[in-house]
């Protein structure tokens, strides 16, 4: 049987209660491994009821000092009800000195505290007596989250100035540096809202004309680390050229809005029109425009496409990659079956195969293909290939990159250029590039290259 003896307004402070004719104090603190609250219980007296009931800052400091030992209880474990019941005489019911020396030698939750409107000079000073004298039965979780802030980056050095604090505000990135920014003029003092958007102003005009594209190797929605660092570079000179006076901090936020706003557009933009703003490079001195194409990755998976269908060869490829790319599904080959030649993508490797077909199978001999292989910089480079290839076939490639006949000539030159490189295993890049049985298509012929 549980009955409640005492409670304040604010649900999450201790209550007292009665259970099978015993106190106790019962709090709610920390979850258990299905992220459900963990309810705890200890045995009090009658004396350090009569102290909770009449004094709030007590009842305060008792929680304070309880909390890190239901933290200590985990998600499973059982609180430590002796070290509990050890805290209620010396913070219920000893002299505020005694009850000041105490917090100086054990763990207490000062954010419990702060949240209550506890001086905060004061409990720096180490006088929490003296610093619940404001406390309040209501909290406020954004005044402990903005002390917390301001200790975390007291650590690291850093003071904020007004116009630092308002830029911060306005991304709402002032209280979680990793929250995602977004524009809250509102936040911002009004005083100080114009020099926040002097500071916006300059970072929009240096990346006027800048884009993050869409990255399909890495997920339908992913976005161009190579763009997203490229536009952040460029704000972030723009801005601490413009105003020489904002701390790193400030400037790193607007510097991380501009770049999301670009990446959020890029996701929200149709494939097509990505496309054409990523400006297809169209190539030129090879055969007619492709009309039909095949699209198939490293699982087997093929999808079709047509020239009279209602997509662009590009657009099409690239929504394939993104559904289908994956850490063990990086290859993926466009064919045009009709020509006999073929491009095939290691997004793994960072490199390209093109097939071409030098004679046909006749009679009981093998068909004959010719494997070039070629380094790619980044999707940006994978792009313009693909585009070249569509608009041109193999011999549009001449113009995008230096053809290498030889796998391991390849992984010499990639060796240069990447330097210490460790994505992937260096075996994996050196394949042997030999026909040892019949193929049946371009993309055959490399299936294990490189």
């Amino acid at each position: 049987m549980r009955d409640i003896v005492f409670t304040r307004r604010s649900g999450w402070i201790p209550n007292v209660i009665r259970e099978d004719g015993e106190l106790k104090l019962m709090l709610g603190a920390g979850a258990d491994a299905n992220h459900a609250p963990r309810t705890f219980t200890f045995s009090i007296g009658e004396a350090h009821l009569a102290v909770i009931r009449e004094d709030l800052a007590r009842h305060l400091l008792l929680w304070s000092a309880v909390l890190p030992l239901c933290d200590a209880a985990g998600t499973r474990g059982r609180l430590d009800e002796n070290a509990a019941a050890a805290l209620l005489d010396p913070v219920l019911l000893s002299a505020p000195a005694d009850v000041d020396a105490l917090f100086r030698h054990i763990r207490w939750d000062r954010g419990r505290l702060i949240a209550h409107g506890a001086d905060i000079d004061l409990l720096e000073r180490g006088q929490v007596c003296a610093a619940m004298r404001a406390a309040t039965e209501t909290s406020d979780a954004k005044r402990a989250q903005e002390y917390h802030a301001g200790r975390r980056r007291a650590e690291r050095g850093v003071v904020l100035g007004p116009l630092d604090a308002a830029v911060l505000m306005y991304t709402g990135q002032y209280l979680h540096g990793a929250t995602v920014p977004r524009r809250i003029p509102d936040a911002v003092d009004p005083a100080l809202l114009p020099g926040v958007m002097r500071v916006i102003a300059t970072a929009e005009q240096a990346c006027a004309g800048m884009r993050i594209g869409r990255d399909p190797r890495r997920g339908k929605r992913a976005t161009d680390k190579r763009d997203w660092d490229r536009m952040a570079v460029t704000v972030d000179a723009a801005v601490r050229r413009a105003h020489p006076e904002l701390v790193d901090d400030a400037v790193r936020t607007v510097s991380f809005l501009m770049c999301s706003e670009a990446a959020e557009r890029s996701r929200n933009t149709p494939v097509e029109d990505d496309q054409e703003a990523a400006g297809d490079r169209v190539g030129s001195g090879g055969s007619a425009r492709k009309t039909v194409l095949s699209f198939t990755d490293d699982k087997g998976v093929e999808r079709k496409w047509s020239a009279d269908g209602p997509r662009t060869a590009t657009a099409e490829f690239w929504e394939f990659v993104g559904e289908r790319s994956a850490a063990d599904n990086e290859v993926f080959t466009v064919e045009d079956e009709e020509m006999g030649e073929g491009i095939q993508l290691h997004f793994y490797a960072d490199s390209v195969a093109r097939i071409t077909t030098v004679h046909e199978r006749e009679g009981g001999s093998d068909p004959e293909y010719r494997v070039e292989y070629s380094l790619v910089d980044g999707i940006g480079g994978y792009r313009n290939l693909l585009s070249a290839f569509v608009h041109g076939g193999c011999a549009a490639l001449d113009q995008h990159g230096s053809w290498m006949s030889d796998a391991a000539e390849l992984e010499r030159a990639r060796r240069r250029r990447d330097a210490g490189w460790s994505r992937r295993s260096v075996s994996r890049c050196v394949r042997s590039m030999a026909v040892d049985h019949p193929r049946t298509s371009p993309a055959a012929a490399v299936k294990d290259t490189p």
